[in-house]
């Protein structure tokens, strides 16, 4: 028995596969509203693929959802890879989601996240030839984007996760998720973070971007949309992990919430203060991570993603 439920509509002319997930994590349902909208508007003829593919995946992580947690037995998108000898609930699933990805060309993958704070995209890296994350596609993530229906872009996830991984001691290839998968099999992609999870305008996030993903990759017969005029971009820097229980936010940060260099932002169980490294925000604030998981990540102004409309002074160097 398959444990992810796809549906798949042909067009009649050559274009590209773009396949769309929803509840990667259980607890966020955003991209399922979004997806099962889709669904029914394919159903009644309201929507019409007309070029390439497409792959509706309105749950990726059955378990996950039913249970309304991130994860079944942990987090599918930390460690995303098939594997002959399936350990957990979470292998299973990657075992069918790692071919289903291969054998498309564009990712959409809708989030939500904890804390408050405004949807984002996150892109993957600049083009490349290293041996973290090699990719030659980064034009194509930066087009689609602009055309998502967000003001705040942000790259440099694996690289500041990878060496929070390697601090903590943790399993090579961890921080590898859907997108990260989707690149190393030659397609690009994209994490769109629709809101907080329990924001009543996620799903709409989610839906309008989905719609704008299908008119610009031409699936659809709908008028292209316009790139942003004006989108804040951002690069992720430093992951900073929770050691202990007792460790304590300063404040209820929020996603997205600035920060100078030396502020306090937290303060460890024994007392020592843990300051903001540069000016910048705070992303992901996780009130509730366990001792030994990421817990706030930082970030910076960065030029790659920006457009125009007043570009702060405090740029993160290349």
């Amino acid at each position: 028995m398959s444990l992810i439920e796809a549906t798949a509509f042909e067009g009649g002319a050559p274009g590209p596969r773009l396949v769309v997930l929803g509840a990667v994590h259980g607890n966020e349902t955003c991209g399922t509203r979004a997806i099962e909208r889709l669904l029914a508007e394919l159903a009644a003829g309201r929507q019409r693929i007309v070029r390439g593919r497409l792959t509706l995946v309105p749950v990726t992580n059955r378990l996950a959802y039913e249970r309304g947690t991130r994860g079944g037995d942990r987090n599918l998108n930390r460690l995303l890879a098939p594997t002959a000898a399936p350990a957990d609930n979470e292998d299973r699933i990657a075992n069918e989601l790692c071919p289903l990805l291969a054998r498309h060309d564009v990712l959409l993958d809708l989030h939500s996240f904890r804390s408050g704070g405004p949807p984002f995209v996150m892109v993957g890296p600049q083009d490349n030839t290293g041996t973290l994350q090699p990719f030659t596609q980064a034009a194509l993530e930066e087009a689609l984007a602009l055309r998502l229906g967000v003001a705040r872009a942000m790259d440099g996830w694996l690289d500041t996760y990878a060496a929070g991984a390697r601090r903590r001691g943790g399993r090579a290839g961890y921080g590898v998720g859907t997108t990260e998968f989707m690149r190393s099999a030659g397609g690009c992609a994209l994490t769109l973070e629709c809101g907080q999870h329990e924001d009543p305008q996620a799903p709409e996030v989610a839906w309008r971007a989905v719609l704008n993903v299908l008119a610009h990759l031409r699936l659809v017969d709908a008028p292209a949309p316009p790139p942003a005029q004006a989108i804040e971009g951002l690069r992720l820097r430093e992951v900073v992990d929770r050691e202990h229980a007792g460790d304590a936010f300063a404040r209820p940060w929020q996603s997205f919430d600035p920060v100078r260099a030396g502020q306090l932002v937290a303060t460890r169980h024994d007392g020592r203060e843990v300051l903001a490294p540069f000016d910048g925000y705070i992303v992901f604030p996780d009130e509730r991570a366990e001792p030994g998981a990421e817990w706030f990540y930082c970030a910076q102004h960065h030029p790659r993603l920006s457009r125009p409309a007043g570009r702060p002074a405090a740029e993160a160097p290349d």
